[in-house]
């Protein structure tokens, strides 16, 4: 059988022997929306929760956070009606401020602007480019419940109206990105990022868990503290098309945009495999490591131990973390960096090398990409070329039928193992 994976902007292709069958893992195929135009009207016409837009007439400012290229937000087709109900509410061109919410990712340049805003876009209006580790850019609003403190972006903090701009899709340790998270993460300070961060080793941070998860409710509180005012969230399905749009109150649209990411994204399998084949879905999804390391996570949670992963993942863009690649230098073991980890103060970046430890201590790791082969030895990830390489390398030895595990979009996909 010929199988036929997400890499980059095109595929990888290999043949698997006929003594093996494949199960694919991917979402069933829910329709789009076919009228993209009017299902963004209709969001922004019925505001969900208490609110409506004659709330903010006569605002000084506005902010809209928005995602950086990392992440496959369809801002031209969310943006352009948002602005036109501000443009109604007599809010003028200059009082509105984009400010793209890149997290700890570097900076975007200007030239990088048109990967996510209309050309129009950036001659109209002003637009920053969020530095984590810019204190100066920073207000402290004090610490959350769980002790986080809250380091935001001023500037968007100072707004009169604060909105948030992304996607409801699944995450692997805060359950569900979307809602505040685009401004409470995306535009806080690295000390904020990092303590929230930290909470991922808690048992309920992890991929679909939503109420009980410390790690989003953190998230929700720093949303709450910072008074983000209105979400616009759009619910991809696995060829990145949009299928649901929804607009308002930012706890509203997270109650409302969970239950269906759910619906679009999980899948059961009876039992977990021998050896999983994972895409996290081609770009921008395997734009570098930082990204794809969620395709290992996911293909994880339905493959035996001691069984095989093989993540498939471009990464043009290399680790896409320099404190990552700096604290992975002189580990010889996946065990060592996960003793690393918990002997040492949280941080992110080495937070990606404790991730992919725990997952390929416990299954064996392939890794076909473009990254510089040294770069890739050094973090432990076992290059081995391309996919019919690593096929070839994972079924030697094995002379009885398996089934075979393929995950075409597994970034996106919530996986889980339902006898």
């Amino acid at each position: 059988m010929k199988i036929e994976v997400p890499y980059g902007r095109s595929y990888q292709t290999a043949i698997i022997p006929d003594l093996h069958s494949v199960v694919l893992i991917d979402p069933v195929k829910v329709p789009v929306a076919k009228d993209v135009n009017a299902v963004v009207a209709a969001a922004l016409d019925a505001l969900l929760g208490d609110m409506n837009w004659e709330d903010f007439r006569g605002v000084s400012s506005v902010a809209i956070a928005i995602n950086d290229n990392t992440r496959p937000v369809p801002h031209f087709q969310l943006l352009p009606p948002l602005m036109g109900h501000l443009a109604e509410l007599g809010i003028t061109d200059r009082q509105i401020t984009f400010y793209i919410a890149g997290g700890t990712h570097e900076p975007m340049s200007t030239d990088e602007f048109p990967d996510v805003l209309p050309t129009e876009f950036i001659s109209r209006y002003r637009v920053v480019s969020h530095t984590a580790s810019q204190a100066d850019g920073l207000v402290s609003l004090g610490r959350s419940a769980a002790g986080t403190e809250i380091l935001i972006n001023s500037g968007f903090y100072h707004s009169e109206l604060k909105i948030v701009v992304g996607n409801i899709e699944p995450h692997q340790f805060a359950g569900f990105s979307g809602g505040v998270k685009t401004a409470a993460i995306g535009l806080a300070g690295m000390d904020t990022i990092n303590h929230n961060h930290s909470l991922l080793r808690n048992p309920f941070a992890q991929l679909g868990e939503y109420d009980r998860n410390p790690l989003r409710q953190d998230i929700e509180e720093i949303g709450k503290r910072v008074g983000v005012h209105l979400a616009l969230n759009a619910i991809l399905n696995s060829e990145k098309a949009i299928v649901h749009v929804l607009a308002g109150d930012p706890v509203a649209v997270m109650r409302a945009g969970v239950s269906l990411s759910r619906q679009v994204c999980q899948v059961a399998v009876s039992d977990a495999f021998d050896l999983v084949v994972s895409s996290p879905g081609g770009h921008p999804k395997d734009i570098n490591l930082y990204q794809a390391q969620k395709g290992l996570a996911h293909a994880a949670m339905i493959t035996k131990a001691g069984g095989t992963i093989i993540l498939v993942a471009a990464c043009p863009e290399g680790s896409g973390s320099r404190h990552y690649e700096e604290w992975m230098q002189g580990k010889r073991s996946h065990a060592q960096a996960i003793k690393s980890f918990f002997s040492s103060e949280f941080r992110v970046g080495p937070h990606k090398g404790y991730l992919i430890a725990r997952d390929a201590e416990r299954c064996r790791l392939l890794f076909c990409s473009e990254m510089e082969t040294a770069l890739a030895r050094s973090l432990l990830l076992n290059p081995v070329g391309d996919l019919q390489n690593a096929l070839d390398l994972a079924l030697r030895g094995i002379h009885k039928p398996i089934q075979i595990g393929v995950m075409m979009h597994a970034s996106t996909t919530i996986p889980g193992v339902i006898p």
